[in-house]
């Protein structure tokens, strides 16, 4: 039976936390895992105003931001593991997304590989989005692989995270693409009411729906693309933001008809899909979101324990450092959209 232990990283581009989850892979016919540990470090202030700026650094101080960010990581790890007595094999981290323009053939995630290896004493895997891009893909979505090996026993799988994306099988073949803006446009909403986020919805239950913004919003031509596909920050100031600026009701107006919104693009990705659809993600504690999710599909929405919807794709990038460790593929042209499958990953010695 082969087995690894991995720490998974990973930051979301609602900038709520750093989270991490320490995992034991054990392949015997299938691949299988266990989580030993897992926890989510708020970003203080000063992480969320650095991060949060960082588009708009020179390359300079870009640099020094990621040697930053990494070093940052690498602390956050060693205090992570201060009562774990199980070696590591190697630490995968997603770093920040700071650039995804793929169809420029550009993106670039900063949490600097080098520093998280030298401080932490532990091989460390990083930048998994360049090679697909090299190779003309999407560079996203990364967790189909892990979705196909990992939870095989769902037709498809979504996660509501920043960004809302969907994965599942066709003709053997995995198919995976971005949905549409989540929870990065819920907490940008919630945060102009002073609130870090929407509770269950709840604020988002008290607004009124408004059909015109919902109408306008439904008809972003991204939603007319055939997969692959992504999304990223620029994406969301260039389309989505404009439209929902021009429009003078009141905020808690906006986050009902963008949780309609993120609903209703959520259930058509679900139409024809067979099987219980897995739902993870900050998205899925959102009751209100998820209640407008059911009433709109005919799809069994499953939403398994706290650690997985939490942690799932700080799992998955644990395993895509593995596959990466190991030399197995880890990135799926079907998905992507790039010239091949490919083994994606930078590796950091200590």
């Amino acid at each position: 039976m082969q087995q690894s232990v991995a720490i998974g990283i990973m930051s979301g581009t609602s900038l709520d936390g750093l989270d991490l989850v320490l995992v034991r892979f054990t392949h015997q016919n299938k691949w299988d895992f266990e989580i030993l540990k897992s926890t989510t470090i708020d970003y203080d202030n000063y992480w969320v105003e650095k991060l949060s700026h960082a588009p708009a650094l020179n390359g300079f101080d870009l640099i020094k931001l990621s040697k930053d960010f990494g070093a940052y990581i690498g602390t956050c790890v060693n205090n992570f593991l201060i009562d774990v007595s199980v070696p590591i094999h190697f630490i995968a981290s997603h770093g920040h997304t700071v650039f995804h323009q793929p169809d420029k053939g550009i993106t670039l995630q900063i949490g600097n590989g080098q520093e998280i290896a030298t401080k932490t004493k532990i091989t460390t895997i990083c930048d998994f989005r360049s090679k697909d891009v090299a190779l003309g893909g999407q560079g996203a979505p990364l967790v189909p692989i892990g979705d196909k090996l990992l939870f095989s026993d769902y037709g498809c799988c979504i996660n509501i995270g920043g960004f809302a994306n969907i994965s599942f099988d066709t003709n053997e073949t995995r198919i995976a693409y971005d949905i549409c803006p989540a929870n990065i446009v819920l907490n940008h909403l919630s945060e102009i009411i002073g609130q870090k986020f929407d509770k269950n919805g709840e604020i988002s239950q008290k607004g009124n729906f408004n059909q015109q913004l919902f109408n306008e919003l439904n008809s972003i031509s991204y939603y007319e693309k055939l997969y692959p596909k992504s999304l990223g920050r620029e994406w969301l100031e260039t389309h989505f933001f404009p439209i929902l600026n021009k429009y003078a009701i009141t905020t808690e107006d906006k986050l009902n008809t963008v949780s309609h919104h993120v609903a209703f693009q959520i259930s058509q990705s679900l139409k024809n899909k067979e099987g219980k659809a897995l739902v993870t993600g900050g998205g899925a504690f959102n009751r209100f979101l998820i209640d407008l999710i059911k009433q709109n599909s005919n799809s069994e929405i499953t939403i398994p324990e706290n650690n997985i919807v939490e942690y799932k794709e700080a799992i998955i990038f644990a395993f895509l450092g593995l596959l990466r460790f190991i030399n197995q593929t880890n990135c799926l042209a079907s998905v992507t959209g790039a010239t091949k499958d490919s083994c994606c990953g930078v590796l950091f010695e200590p």
